[in-house]
């Protein structure tokens, strides 16, 4: 299924709900930020049992729920693995919006999608509702971003990065495990201090570290400056909502099938309120993530209703530009400030984030 308006084009693949492909014009080129993995064409990945269809059909971006590893769900819960139907479809000339409702429920809740683009705007602006339910439930987006040749990485104020206990493939780790740092440009590495800013630091790697929002953080967001495709990708999340960002540097690090080792050059996004890469299980109890002050699930009850929001933009990068200080909103316009002062400016819905998320 396509979206279209002038200059955005959004392909969904209603069977698991992930965003296929996601193109904005520029100039007579087009910028295409997120990744699909090489194997989505491979019938010996696509008719093994044993892989989760989110694996067979990895691209793109996709809402978990729960996130991760939990029991009685496949990795990243049925939203990431079964059909979304498709309710209500407008395109015209000023807008494209698509609404979607997940086939079964979770923890007894009723999800529900919707993506939007709108006319002369390089962006994607993308919820989720989860009404009703019962227990806690761990959530994350999952944008992977294509770092062809690398790139800078620019955050919002962090409070703290850190590692689980163990890495995702041992003996294919450039970050230590477990270790945590305040100062991004400083984490602990297997080899000496890593800079959490640059991407990708070594070759055959997998790894995943977790930022916590700083406190008072009206907008949450991550920028990419990525080095061949000169542009900036950025993704934006209402900080009360999703207040942890998980780096997934995927760059070759996994041997087993599907990935065989070629899957190389990605970075994942992944903007979430969870425990970082330990699970729904860990989420809902005692975990690091938690010890900072913050949640780690949604708390689900028949009468309330958690909004989940995210925006996905890109720009072309203006020369001389080395990194994003910082990105704002207003009523009408997002704005990104290089760390010399430029700045950006891009029509915006301002009400976007400013919705009540829970109630």
């Amino acid at each position: 299924m396509k979206l279209a308006v002038s200059a955005a084009e959004l392909t969904l693949d209603p069977r698991l709900g992930n965003l296929r492909a996601l193109r904005f014009a520029e100039g007579g080129d087009w910028l295409d930020p997120l990744h699909s993995a090489p194997w989505l064409n491979n019938p010996t990945v696509q008719n093994d049992p044993d892989i989760p269809m989110v694996e067979k059909q990895l691209s793109g971006d996709f809402f978990c729920a729960p996130f991760g590893a939990s029991r009685g769900a496949p990795i990243h819960g049925w939203t990431a693995n079964s059909v979304w139907e498709v309710e209500e479809v407008v395109q015209s000339g000023r807008a494209a919006v698509a609404r979607l409702t997940l086939s079964r429920p979770v923890n007894g809740a009723r999800i529900e999608k919707e993506l939007r683009l709108r006319k002369g705007e390089p962006l994607l602006y993308q919820s989720h509702r989860i009404a009703g339910g019962h227990g806690g439930l761990s959530v994350a987006h999952h944008p992977m971003i294509r770092m062809a040749g690398g790139g800078r990485l620019c955050f919002s104020p962090k409070r703290v990065a850190l590692t689980g206990d163990e890495p995702l493939e041992p003996g294919r780790n450039w970050l230590s495990y477990p270790a945590q740092s305040a100062d991004l440009s400083r984490f602990p590495g297997r080899d000496g201090p890593v800079d959490l800013h640059y991407y990708p630091k070594a070759q055959g790697n997998e790894d995943f570290v977790t930022l916590i929002e700083a406190p008072g953080n009206s907008l949450g967001w991550t920028a990419v400056l990525r080095a061949v495709e000169r542009d900036i990708v950025f993704v934006l999340k209402d900080p009360r909502v999703l207040p942890v960002t998980m780096l997934w540097y995927s760059n070759g690090g996994r041997d087993t099938a599907p990935w065989c080792g070629q899957h190389t050059g990605v970075l994942g996004i992944e903007d979430g309120c969870t425990a970082g890469a330990e699970g729904q299980e860990a989420a809902e109890g005692d975990n690091p993530i938690a010890r900072h002050g913050v949640p780690t699930v949604l708390p689900l009850a028949m009468d309330r209703v958690h909004v989940v929001r995210q925006v996905i933009g890109a720009v072309p990068c203006p020369d001389g530009w080395q990194a994003v200080a910082d990105i704002r909103l207003d009523r009408s316009t997002l704005s990104l400030f290089s760390d010399t002062g430029a700045a950006v400016h891009l029509p915006f819905d301002g009400s976007f984030f400013s919705v009540t998320n829970s109630h």
